[in-house]
């Protein structure tokens, strides 16, 4: 027997012995807009499922829809979203190719391609395909090993840059984060002060490394060592 559809005013209303998918939560699943709900669980059995085969993790852009909301973004009247059996998946992470063929072998039917937004549509049908297919990567997320520079690796010079370049990354990083929690529910607000501090904390580590390596760069020249 087919579990029931379940709709919930908020996702917080949802029990816990209720959710059986480890790889997602009811916050990632709730319509953006509302915080509402409708617990398809067909629909969730095989989002995990391709969380499983994949064996990364599945960034959900968009999942469940309240009819306003799916009005607010622009969505089509008949959009699946509105059922609950539809979710919009980055591909940040993921080689699309890849993506695509795991999505139909657990079971979706319903893919729209959005090479330009970064995100895949896929659905639990009926059978169907739009949008323009992402561009072949050049590389598939082969992890490439730098050779080893131990020489290198001892200058005072590549020390400060490569702090500086850390704590940009790191900088960076955060306003990522900051991007995420602004569009996450209300239960993620509190953490949105602290991303200041910490976003300032890697800008002045950043500006320290870059004071070390022109100091090292004077200094070395100073010595003849340059």
């Amino acid at each position: 027997m087919a579990d029931p559809i379940r709709t919930y005013r908020h996702f917080r209303e949802v029990p816990d012995h209720i959710w059986r998918w480890p790889n997602f939560s009811p916050a990632e699943i709730a319509c953006r807009g509302t915080g509402q709900l409708k617990l398809h669980a067909q629909a969730l059995d095989r989002l995990q499922a391709l969380r499983d085969r994949l064996g990364k993790p599945l960034i959900v852009r968009s999942a469940y829809r309240s009819p306003a909301h799916n009005r607010n973004v622009g969505g089509t009247p008949a959009s699946k979203h509105m059922e609950g059996t539809a979710f919009d998946i980055a591909m940040a992470n993921h080689d699309p190719e890849v993506f695509e063929a795991a999505a139909r072998e657990v079971g979706f039917l319903g893919f729209g391609f959005y090479p330009r937004s970064g995100f895949m549509h896929i659905d639990l049908g009926p059978a169907r395909d739009w949008g323009e297919r992402f561009p072949a990567r050049a590389v598939a997320f082969a992890t490439e090993t730098p050779p080893a520079r131990e020489a290198l690796a001892q200058s005072r010079t590549l020390k400060g840059t490569g702090a500086a370049g850390v704590a940009t990354v790191g900088a960076a990083g955060v306003e990522g984060v900051r991007e995420v929690v602004a569009e996450a529910q209300d239960a993620l607000l509190p953490l949105v002060p602290y991303l200041d501090t910490l976003r300032w904390l890697f800008i002045a580590l950043a500006l320290a490394g870059i004071a070390v390596a022109i100091w090292a760069r004077v200094d070395d020249w100073r010595k003849g060592l340059r």
